[in-house]
């Protein structure tokens, strides 16, 4: 199982193949954003990588990031837990304003990947 680590906290294991935003929430125990529910438009999910960041993304993901300018940062919804990896979680609920984190995303990545070189 590969470890996640946020930034200052010690490493958790998630299962392989989980999506970082669910992995975040469920084994980090950290309130991350998801306010479109994980489907690659809000930007809300934003993570920066310390270590182990993935060399491809979804065509979903690389296309928001273009069209908001955004570089520099990940959306974990459209990430797999496939390796170990160490994330800056840089859109949290704390502070944020909002009521809640979002719907919860679902189990797969959606839309549907597909996927290109970073």
């Amino acid at each position: 199982m590969p470890t996640l680590t946020v930034e200052g906290t010690a490493g958790v294991e998630v299962p392989a193949g989980k999506r970082l935003v669910l992995a975040l929430t469920d084994e980090a125990g950290t309130d991350q954003l998801h306010a479109c529910g994980g489907n690659a438009r809000c930007t809300t999910c934003k993570v920066e990588f310390v270590a182990g960041e993935p060399d491809r993304m979804t065509e979903a993901e690389k296309n928001v990031l273009a069209a908001k300018g955004l570089t520099g940062v990940r959306l974990s919804c459209q990430i797999a837990c496939d390796h170990d990896m160490t994330v800056r979680v840089i859109s949290r609920l704390a502070g944020s304003g909002r009521a809640d984190a979002g719907k919860r995303p679902a189990d797969d990545i959606t839309p549907p990947p597909a996927w290109v070189a970073k």
